[in-house]
């Protein structure tokens, strides 16, 4: 508890106010990647792996973005600096640990943007659903990363219609993550796409206790790479059930 109060001290202050109500969840996720570190170690290489794979296929690389960039822990962000002119990492949280770190690694061409991506805010008060219009204004853009935060739109939405006070609606969520795909699909550069689709929660008996379509009945694109993460080993949600999402990663346009 020590550390994360103390990272959420440090991360408060550098933070814009309008993005300081997320540093909580921020540091609670940080804390669970640290806590489950072995189990998540498989998940954080295939992301890598896809990424790197990706970029070593380019022949143009000038500026790359990272849309959910979090804690870097799935980034290959020192490869990523040193194949690009510029790394814009953005979320709604860069965590004072992450940016010390970036920092104390000298990674002097990486960008930090706080941005809300998800399109809530916009489609609640009747505006044009382009949650993703700002990227095709940034110039000499060369890849797009969406990593491990398609799933967190829905999830973050659900939240916020709760505190709003508003019924859960299933059209709206799906509206959300459909634009977060359509949006990567119409740009024109080199994108790519990892994402948890789905989860089950088991216990010690192997017996599905609860599950989920994090995705909403939205239709992902085919997968170049899919794999199972588990999120929460037994132990972390209780002493007798763990937490595994189905990953899926793809690249647009293919190959």
């Amino acid at each position: 508890m020590i550390l994360e109060a103390a990272q959420y001290a440090a991360t408060c202050p550098i933070t814009p106010k309008a993005f300081r109500p997320f540093v909580r969840s921020s540091v609670s996720l940080w804390s669970r990647a640290r806590r489950c570190s072995a189990q998540w170690a498989p998940h954080e290489a295939n992301c890598k792996t896809v990424i790197r794979e990706t970029v070593e296929g380019m022949k143009q690389r000038r500026t790359a973005i990272v849309l959910g960039s979090g804690l870097l822990r799935d980034v290959p962000i020192e490869f990523l600096a040193r194949s690009f002119d510029t790394v814009v990492l953005v979320d709604l949280v860069h965590l004072a640990t992450v940016r010390a770190w970036l920092s104390a690694r000298r990674l002097s061409n990486t960008r930090l943007i706080w941005r809300d991506i998800s399109g809530l805010d916009g489609i609640l008060t009747g505006k044009p659903l382009e949650p993703l219009a700002f990227l095709r204004q940034v110039p000499f853009l060369d890849l797009v990363v969406s990593v491990n935060v398609l799933s967190q739109i829905g999830v973050g939405a659900v939240r916020q219609l709760a505190r709003d006070g508003r019924p859960e609606q299933p059209e709206i969520l799906r509206s959300l993550i459909q634009a977060h795909l359509d949006g990567l699909q119409m740009l024109p550069c080199k994108v790519v796409l990892i994402t948890d689709t789905s989860y089950t929660v088991t216990d010690k008996q192997g017996r599905v206790t609860e599950e989920a379509d994090l995705m909403h009945g939205v239709a992902t694109p085919p997968a170049l790479r899919d794999w199972s993460w588990t999120v929460a080993p037994f132990g972390e949600l209780s002493r007798n059930s763990q937490a595994v999402h189905q990953v899926i990663a793809t690249r647009f346009p293919s190959g």
